[in-house]
């Protein structure tokens, strides 16, 4: 599919690591949202362990693609992220002045003051995607922000899965992994799974409509 812009042209490489990855692996006993997302994911990193490790919710990712397709913010914890989303509007506070100065000013990361700012011009119903900082996840939480949807995959060994851990408990509705792995590369590929049904399905709603 061409991401940029938002054709489901798709790319004969990426037709073809689709096959192979089929090839391999039969998730078509899995709801549809959830396939799309895991395969996706696995499309992303070659990983197959991805099968058991995310934890995805059928309803929550339906919301979410309500959710885009009503054109909803999108918040991303770190740049990275939100360079891979490349057919969407993204909001990312990471580098922005005022998120160095809060985190200084409260004593906290400044991933988790990004959040704050994210949230201030946001406000409820956006949908999140935290690729890297724990400390964006746990603040997420922590600020009640009523998502959409909370695609929290960061990485690492510090921090990591606890956030995810409680995010899972938290009740919000979220896509997330049980270790420590994921990343940016895992959190826009579960991103872009969505958006392209979101896309897909706003196609097929228009297509009826001039039937």
């Amino acid at each position: 599919m061409n991401e940029q812009h938002g054709t489901t042209e798709v790319h004969p490489i990426e037709a073809e690591s689709y096959r192979i990855m089929r090839s391999r692996i039969d998730l078509s006993a899995m709801p549809p949202l959830t396939r799309a997302v895991t395969e996706r994911v696995i499309h992303a990193t070659a990983d197959f362990d991805y099968v058991t490790d995310l934890v995805c919710d059928e309803m929550a990712l339906a919301a979410g693609v309500a959710a885009l397709r009503r054109e909803v913010k999108v918040i991303a914890d770190v740049g990275m992220v939100a360079a891979g989303i490349t057919s969407y509007p993204v909001i990312c506070k990471i580098r922005d002045s005022l998120s160095a100065r809060l985190a200084r000013t409260v004593g906290i990361t400044t991933s988790a003051a990004a959040v704050r700012v994210a949230h201030g011009e946001a406000g409820p119903g956006a949908i999140w995607i935290v690729g890297c900082a724990p400390t964006a996840l746990t603040e997420i939480m922590s600020r009640e922000v009523e998502p959409a949807l909370v695609i929290g995959v960061p990485v690492g060994f510090v921090g990591a899965a606890t956030a995810k851990d409680e995010l899972r408990a938290s009740g919000m509705p979220a896509l997330t992994n049980v270790s420590e792995k994921g990343g940016s590369a895992v959190a826009v590929a579960a991103f872009n799974a969505l958006l392209r049904i979101a896309r897909r399905q706003a196609a097929g709603d228009a297509a009826g409509a001039g039937a």
